[in-house]
């Protein structure tokens, strides 16, 4: 059976077309993303070079602008890690997210055809399938493709490049809670939310957005030994 994770396409670019430093930065930023590179874990330029079978240079390109985007931080003598989460970030990105994500749905929420609210409930069946097998890789993507389909919805593309440079901050964090506990006790604000959508209650949507973010974020803090 092919794996949920494998179901829903990863977010990404058209490869054919794009340009080498292009392909290595979507990738790496995946890696990244769904906590393939874990907090803490160091890694070399020239270890990703060869991980990739890429040139220095286009790596070189990606790790810049990762370490622009806050999901690396440089540490010195060619290595860059993945930042561990503090309370403090934690606390920050709860605010961040709530305000920003509330925005995206009250907007999408008004904007979302039929068609966007079947694609979104498609991928909330999946993501229910990956927390049902335990799927930890599919319920990372599943979820993240859900908030950006609605997000993109929202016709706001400002806004939501922020929404999506804040996932990278605790999406590592977030697969090593679940490796920790597992896909069963993860929250689940979706069907709520669907509703909403379909309900066209943007309020409601709003509302249920905040209690996801909240609910995911927590977890995170609460899974993790975090510093102040």
């Amino acid at each position: 059976m092919t794996p949920i994770s494998e179901t829903i396409e990863k977010p990404g670019i058209d490869t054919i077309k794009a340009p080498a430093h292009e392909q290595v930065y979507q990738t790496i930023r995946a890696q990244i993303l769904f906590g393939e590179m874990v907090p803490g874990q160091a890694v070399t330029i020239q270890g990703l070079t060869a991980a990739l079978g890429a040139g220095m240079t286009p790596v070189r390109e990606a790790i810049r602008r990762l370490i622009s985007d806050g999901a690396l931080i440089f540490q010195g003598n060619r290595r860059v890690s993945v930042p561990r989460l503090t309370q403090s970030d934690v606390a920050q990105l709860i605010y961040l997210r709530k305000t920003i994500e509330y925005q995206l749905t009250m907007q999408a929420a008004t904007r979302l055809s039929d068609a966007r609210i079947a694609r979104l409930e498609s991928i909330d069946k999946a993501l229910d399938r990956a927390i049902e097998t335990g799927d930890v890789a599919g319920y990372l993507v599943c979820n993240y493709e859900f908030h950006k389909a609605l997000y993109d919805a929202a016709e706001a593309p400002i806004l939501a490049s922020v929404a999506d440079r804040l996932w990278l901050r605790f999406g590592p964090s977030l697969r090593v809670v679940c490796g920790r506990f597992g896909t069963q006790s993860l929250p689940d604000r979706h069907k709520e939310l669907l509703a909403a959508l379909q309900a066209r209650d943007a309020e409601a949507a709003g509302r249920a957005v905040v209690g996801d973010v909240e609910q995911g974020m927590e977890q995170i803090a609460a899974g993790l030994d975090m510093k102040t």
